[in-house]
């Protein structure tokens, strides 16, 4: 059992009752607790007890959608990790689900260790996240309080600020919302400016996945990411194409 998984409650929302008992035995085999629900509106009741590691959110669901469910979810500000599953194709439904915060998105039918190696990687990054701040502090030293590193100091391009310590974007004086993932994905990019990177690279350096042939999964949260802070999404001047070989931050 590793120790992201000991104890985590999984909570799959699914209303095709063989995909969730299946989803929920091999899940209890990797060392997680799990609960099914095959609503959306018992499905958001549950979510807002706040008692769920992680959500596998279907989108077709009874009552309301998964989409809906991902949406109030958000809209009250609960940041519980959610991959989204879905048997639709549609490009659509992928934008849609990132817009709404979703941190993954993984299209029916799934090779269940690659399930498992994203809701692992989601897990990881929650934890690490939330116990960034608390790190931080035992690190600082007395004298370099005051004083931060480039990895953690405020960084700076076009009408953009971004703090990585608050976690916080700032756009034209005003604060941008980012998911979990996009602001992962901001942070690497200003850690590592000019540099070249595959989608490979970086599905494997910020999703944390080793295999995975999900690369469109990068392509949507660029296109993200220039939507919320590019002046012209279309022709964006930091977040650039560098054609056959991937993407590359330019803070200039």
């Amino acid at each position: 059992m590793s120790e992201i998984a000991a104890g985590s409650l999984v909570a799959i929302v699914e209303d095709d009752a063989a995909i969730a008992e299946g989803l929920a035995l091999n899940l209890k085999l990797q060392g997680y607790r799990t609960e099914v629900i095959g609503d959306g509106e018992t499905a958001l009741a549950h979510i807002e007890s706040g008692t769920s590691a992680l959500v596998l959110l279907d989108i077709s669901l009874p009552r309301q959608s998964g989409l809906w469910v991902l949406e109030q979810i958000r809209a009250a500000g609960n940041p519980v990790p959610v991959i989204v599953l879905s048997a639709r194709q549609d490009e659509y439904d992928k934008v849609a689900a990132l817009k709404l915060g979703a941190d993954d998105y993984v299209t029916k039918p799934f090779a269940l260790a690659e399930l498992l190696a994203r809701i692992a990687a989601v897990l990881r990054r929650a934890r690490m996240a939330a116990a960034a701040p608390d790190e931080r502090e035992a690190k600082v030293e007395p004298a370099a309080a005051g004083s931060p590193s480039e990895e953690t100091a405020p960084w700076r391009f076009g009408d953009v600020a971004v703090d990585a310590q608050m976690r916080t974007v700032i756009r034209a004086g005003q604060p941008v919302s980012l998911t979990h993932l996009e602001f992962e994905l901001l942070s690497f990019f200003c850690r590592n400016a000019g540099r070249v990177y595959s989608r490979e690279q970086l599905l494997r350096e910020v999703w944390g996945m080793r295999h995975s042939g999900q690369t469109r999964t990068v392509d949507n949260f660029l296109a993200q990411l220039r939507a919320k802070l590019e002046t012209d999404p279309e022709r964006p001047r930091h977040l650039l194409t560098v054609r056959g070989s991937g993407y590359r931050f330019d803070p200039g």
